[in-house]
């Protein structure tokens, strides 16, 4: 599944696009490698992402084209949060 329709179906970002802008900026990598928004993300990946003044670091569990809300937390596991000063 492509990067930026992970996000947003993981609901980790609201809206595909602004994952997409935020990988068009560098803002995300996947495996340590800075990703576009077509990245092929598989089961296993490590996705960090760095939004505003936060950090996100997550593995992926589980890739599915649609889930509920209340599912959408069990296709990723949270590994690290912090928040940035700049």
């Amino acid at each position: 599944m492509r990067l930026d329709k992970y996000l947003k179906t993981a609901r980790i970002l609201k809206r595909r696009e602004a994952a997409k802008e935020l990988a068009l900026q560098g803002r995300i990598q996947v495996n340590g490698r800075i990703a576009k928004p077509s990245t092929e993300v598989e089961i296993g990946d490590v996705i960090r992402v760095q939004f505003g003044y936060r950090i996100l670091e997550i593995r992926v569990l589980d890739i599915q084209k649609q889930v509920s809300k209340q599912n959408a937390q069990l296709l990723f596991e949270i590994i690290k949060e912090e928040r940035t000063d700049a």
